[in-house]
């Protein structure tokens, strides 16, 4: 494949995951104030799910070996699952998914070929941390969320699960552990995007 058709290839990847939708039935088994809760915890994994894409997409264009390249492109496959289940979780719930996704993707994807360049070692690296921090987040996520939302919450127990399991994956296929500089620059940059993606 050249690299024009590399390039396109991704342009529509990202196109695809920028405006996928899924129809759903609305949900009005909960009460107004765990409904908008729940809203705003599910916008922000859809936006992760975003993320994770781009980052698995950017790292597998400048993957070194091939075995590595197919388990990023495995992980990112199994990711999409993800998004599929928050943005249609989001539409029963009456919610609409970021606006900044598209600005996430972009630097995600930006991120994941910076460690794709230097090395598969790091670029795997980069996905343990990343699945440690969203491991992390979901389970403040549960914490928070309704008991009454079962729904929701069996899809964020299900993505925890699945989100540890990449994160080992990326260890046994020889993952470099990351500086703490970087880690750390890695937490607020979550940080800024859990943010704004409860709210917009």
């Amino acid at each position: 494949m050249s690299l024009n058709d590399k390039i396109a290839q991704e342009l529509n990847h990202f196109l695809k995951i920028i405006n996928y939708k899924d129809s759903a039935q609305p949900d009005e088994s909960l009460n107004d104030e765990d409904k908008k809760k729940s809203i705003s915890l599910m916008r922000v994994n859809a936006s992760g799910e975003v993320s994770a894409q781009a980052l698995y997409r950017g790292q597998a264009f400048f993957s070194k070996t091939p075995k590595v390249k197919e388990h990023l492109i495995k992980a990112g496959d199994e990711e999409f699952v993800h998004l599929e289940w928050c943005t249609k979780r989001l539409e029963e719930l009456g919610g609409k998914k970021s606006i900044l996704d598209p600005l996430y993707y972009a630097g995600s994807f930006t991120l994941g070929s910076i460690a794709g360049l230097i090395g598969d070692g790091t670029s795997l690296g980069f996905v343990e941390e990343t699945e440690k921090q969203v491991v992390e987040h979901l389970k403040r996520h549960l914490n928070e969320m309704s008991p009454n939302d079962k729904k929701s919450r069996e899809i964020l127990e299900k993505m925890l699960e699945e989100e540890e399991m990449h994160g080992q994956e990326a260890k046994d296929h020889g993952s470099t552990e990351l500086p703490g500089p970087v880690k750390g620059v890695m937490t607020a940059t979550s940080k800024i995007m859990t943010t704004l993606s409860r709210y917009i």
